[in-house]
């Protein structure tokens, strides 16, 4: 008998659709190098209204064939269960061996959205086994899957044969056209009790064109959360170690803790042995790299000089709540030789790891503790400084400890705005100091109390007048001050306070499509004159540098030691127009004033005379895609250019890059300075274009480094050819020469071969 359009009771082919589907959905678990999918829903978030053993079939045609105890259907069948959904032209059920066939185009969709489709596909009853002729399939991050035939041996294990996997798109109009990059491999093995991949007979082609071939491997199943096994390698060529090749393997000690092993071998040093151990706890974490190798000094070339003697690195972190209040941690970041780094090409080293930020070439180990709620903040902290520049002696570098930040707000307005009461105290241990060797550095210690108010007023107008006042207390004391001071120890105590009123009046109009906005903007502050105490050091305010940021600020000074005081005023007007579009431009320019000359500015700071030097900064976005900016600083006296830096930023879909310009007549060093740095990537053609970078020391007429190379990119593939010159010395590093593969395949990453 048949029946059209009919929906079966829910006993007939639940597992058979189970079964169909799983097959299917293996595959989509178990690509070649296919990077994780995210696990299906569970039942009951599906909206099909079937529920967990709900099950509906439909079709045009429904035959039952009682003698044979075989049920068929016919013609636009549609089968879901469980989330899943079963489309096919010809399904066959066989009611005493639970054998169930689906035929011509098959697909199954999945609750991920992965779409599967087979040719044909036999399963039992139960789900325990079953086979897929014809499969392929396409995953959710748009990777692709094919194989001649997928077998489910049991619930563990998988298995595709003579399979391909690719990530890019592959053309349907000319399917001889072989894609950009994928993997053949004679056979595929997902076996999910060992939560392991295996391939066997394995080749990766470039453009249809073998380029490795490895007649086995494995690696962690991707359905599996975490896994031990071999990650994925890295391999280059430098002057200094010759041919590198590193190879991580992944530890999974406990579903809280895992060690990567990481040997690097080389062909002209001995080999390093890297480390990155990590493990959560129930209150926080932590992070440690660390790598060791036994090896004779080495230059530029590779050569090897002096006494083989043990050199090791460590970069850690660790991070951990007390209670909903109070959290503690530390960073612990240190090497046996300031060049190792360079040496092995070690990459993401000067990263911030606790609470006080890191410095380029510059190793920050300290430990700390915080507290924090909506109106307050405490921390303490103490930390150590490695230097590893040319020029750094560690002996000079202060020992901090402790280092004290508080800051509290009462709840509600204070005399009709915001009141903030701020603590700070800091112990500085020098061995030696700065300027004269056989000196001994200086100890500090200060304490420091501030409260500082401010309120807000907005007139009918438009005019805002925002009064504010400040008032702060330091004590230092000193020892081993340098000549011709006493060489006892000393106390000082200051005191020190501003009052003022920030004034603006932005004014606005809207012109069709566009919105401008004109602000004049005017700050006075009274303060008593400045009187540095010369017997005070200069820790925290060293760098200094006169811009927009901090034109409108009543102290420019950076930290505590140095404070601005007299009579100012500081001036200037911003306009804006902004487009709905996006597009739009800012301008700034202003100027302090003071009654007197303040000498504890530096002379290149542009601050010292009653009239500072112009400060002038602008942005603009003219089109989508390109933005400039600039901002300088002019001599207030004659308008000469004192420091310029300007650049452009450029995203499109064949140009991306970026110029950044620098000119400075004197920089914190005391020398001129005029640097040009740039990078970027143009494609020329289709798919090919050029890559190049550079850093140009125009004043000392020089290029620091050169890139320039031949670059391929396209949906699934990035990948260059560049020529590297650096004319850079590092003691006994030197210029260097290199030609560098940079690879990156879609869903794989960049796998290391770039510097």
């Amino acid at each position: 008998m048949s029946y059209a359009s009919r929906r079966f009771p829910v006993g007939f082919g639940r597992a058979g659709l189970l079964a169909g589907a799983a097959v299917l959905a293996l595959a989509a678990a178990s690509p070649a190098l296919a990077q994780s999918q995210p696990a299906a829903p569970p039942a009951d978030a599906n909206d099909d209204g079937l529920g967990e053993q709900g099950f509906y079939l439909e079709a045009n045609e429904l035959i039952r064939d009682d003698a044979n105890q075989v049920v068929s259907a016919e013609g636009d069948i549609e089968v879901r269960y469980r989330g899943r959904t079963l489309r096919a032209n010809k399904l066959v059920y066989e009611l005493k061996t639970g054998v169930i066939t689906a035929s011509e185009n098959v697909v199954i969709i999945d609750p991920t959205g992965a779409v599967s489709f087979a040719d044909k596909m036999v399963l039992d009853e139960e789900m325990r086994a079953g086979v897929a002729l014809g499969f392929s399939t396409r995953l959710e991050d748009n990777t692709k899957l094919a194989a001649a035939t997928a077998i489910r041996r049991s619930e563990a294990v998988n298995e595709l044969n003579r399979a391909i996997y690719t990530p890019c798109e592959i053309c349907a109009e000319n399917k001889d056209k072989a894609p950009t990059w994928s993997i053949r491999a004679e056979k595929v093995v997902q076996d999910r009790d060992k939560r392991v991949v295996y391939y066997r007979n394995a080749v990766i082609e470039m453009f249809g064109v073998p380029v490795f071939y490895a007649p086995a491997f494995w690696h962690a199943d991707p359905s599996a959360e975490r896994a031990s096994g071999l990650l994925a390698p890295k391999l280059l060529y430098s002057d200094r170690r010759g041919i590198s090749y590193e190879q991580p393997y992944a530890w999974i000690i406990s579903p809280s803790q895992d060690l990567v092993i990481s040997p690097q071998i080389n062909t002209k040093v001995n080999p390093l042995l890297n480390f990155q151990w990590r493990k959560r706890f129930w209150s926080g974490e932590i992070n440690a790299r660390f790598g060791y190798t036994y090896e004779r000094d080495i230059d530029s070339n590779g050569s090897r000089v002096g006494k083989r003697t043990s050199r090791s690195y460590l970069l850690g972190s660790g991070d951990f709540k007390i209670d909903e209040n109070w959290s503690w941690g530390f960073a612990a970041e240190r090497t046996s030789d300031d060049l190792l780094f360079d040496k092995y090409d070690i990459g993401d080293v000067y990263q911030q790891r606790g609470l006080i930020p890191t410095d380029d070439k510059r190793l920050t180990s300290q430990v700390y503790a915080i507290r924090q709620d909506a109106r307050s903040y405490f921390s303490i902290s103490a930390l150590s400084i490695q230097g590893l520049r040319p020029d750094d002696d560690d002996r000079t570098f202060p020992l901090v400890a402790p280092l004290v930040e508080a800051r509290w707000e009462p709840e509600g307005p204070v005399f009709g705005g915001r009141l903030r009461l701020q603590g700070s105290a800091v112990a500085l241990t020098r061995d030696q100091s700065q300027y004269v060797a056989s000196q001994p550095g200086v100890d500090s210690r200060r304490v420091s109390a501030q409260g500082d108010w401010r309120s807000t007023y907005t007139f009918a107008g438009g005019l805002r007048l925002s009064p504010f006042a400040e008032l702060r207390t330091d004590v230092y004391s000193l020892n081993d001050l340098p000549p011709p001071y006493a060489p006892g120890g000393d106390t000082i105590t200051r005191t020190l306070g501003v009052a003022g009123v920030d004034v603006s009046y932005p004014l606005w109009r809207r012109d069709g499509d566009r919105t401008i906005v004109l602000e004049p903007l005017l700050q006075v502050a009274l303060s008593p004159d400045s009187d540095p105490d010369s017997r005070i050091p200069n820790e925290d305010s060293v760098v200094l540098e006169f811009d927009e940021t901090n034109l409108m600020r009543a102290n420019k000074f950076p930290g505590f030691d140095l404070y601005e005081g007299g009579q100012r005023i500081n001036v200037g007007g911003r306009a804006s127009v902004m487009y709905d579009d996006g597009r739009g431009a800012t301008l700034l320019v202003g100027r302090s004033f003071r009654s007197k000359r303040d000498l504890q500015f530096p002379a290149r700071s542009g601050l010292r005379s009653s009239q500072s030097d112009w400060i002038v900064a602008a942005e603009a976005r003219p089109i989508k895609g390109v933005s400039f900016f600039t901002r300088a600083r002019f001599d207030g006296q004659d308008g000469d250019v004192r420091r310029i830096e300007a650049g452009v930023d450029v995203v499109t879909n064949r140009v991306d890059g970026f110029i950044r310009y620098l000119r400075d007549n004197q920089d914190i060093t005391g020398v001129q300075r005029e640097d040009l740095d740039f990078a970027g990537n143009v494609l020329i053609s289709g798919n090919w274009g050029v890559t190049f970078a550079g850093v140009r020391d125009v004043e000392n007429d020089v290029w620091r480094r050169q890139e320039l190379g031949v670059r391929y990119r396209d949906d699934c593939l990035d990948v260059a050819v560049v020529w590297v010159h650096e004319e850079t010395y590092n003691r006994q590093l030197g210029p260097s020469d290199s030609v560098i593969l940079r690879l990156k395949l879609a869903t794989l990453g960049d796998k290391g071969y770039s510097q």
